[in-house]
């Protein structure tokens, strides 16, 4: 079965005919080759696919429990430091969908607040919901710099899914 991913706002398409992969697959780091002239890892899931990532995405970053370690901010991601120096940890949404980016070619950037990370490459998805639907809803965060996995995060809350 198929499933379809409509705007919770405007009941807009945004990607469809996507199937469900059981979990998220092992995530890329970026191997130095250019991706259609960009510098960016290998996507996370393969085109026509999502999966459901049961880990945090996004803000807000709360300090790592180790703090001897050097945990990702997130799956994938690089270390942050907090303004103490302390290792951050997402705490932010569980349950996100995880697309290939060009599997939701409706998306548009979304403006990010001043003071937003934003990496030499692309977004580095430490920063608030960076993609919207065309009626204006923030559904999601684009992750894409060099140093990053390249995938899509869809907002459980921000979605709505159907069968095809």
């Amino acid at each position: 079965m198929r499933t379809e991913f409509r705007c919770a706002a405007c009941g807009g398409l945004l990607a469809a005919g996507l199937e469900a992969l059981p979990n998220v697959p092992p995530r890329h780091v970026f191997d130095g080759e250019p991706v259609d002239g960009r510098r960016q890892a290998a996507p996370t899931v393969p085109r026509g696919h999502y999966a459901v990532d049961p880990e945090p995405h996004g803000p807000p970053f709360v300090p790592a429990e180790d703090q001897d370690g050097f945990p990702p901010a997130y799956p994938g991601g690089p270390c942050i430091s907090g303004p103490d120096g302390e290792v951050l940890v997402s705490a932010g949404v569980r349950g996100t969908f995880v697309l290939h980016p060009l599997d939701a070619p409706a998306l548009l950037p979304h403006p990010t607040p001043p003071g937003s990370p934003i990496g030499c490459c692309g977004a580095p998805g430490d920063g608030p919901p960076d993609r919207a639907c065309p009626c204006g809803a923030v559904v999601g965060s684009e992750i894409s710099d060099c140093y990053t996995p390249y995938e899509l995060h869809l907002l459980p809350g921000a979605v709505l899914l159907g069968a095809r």
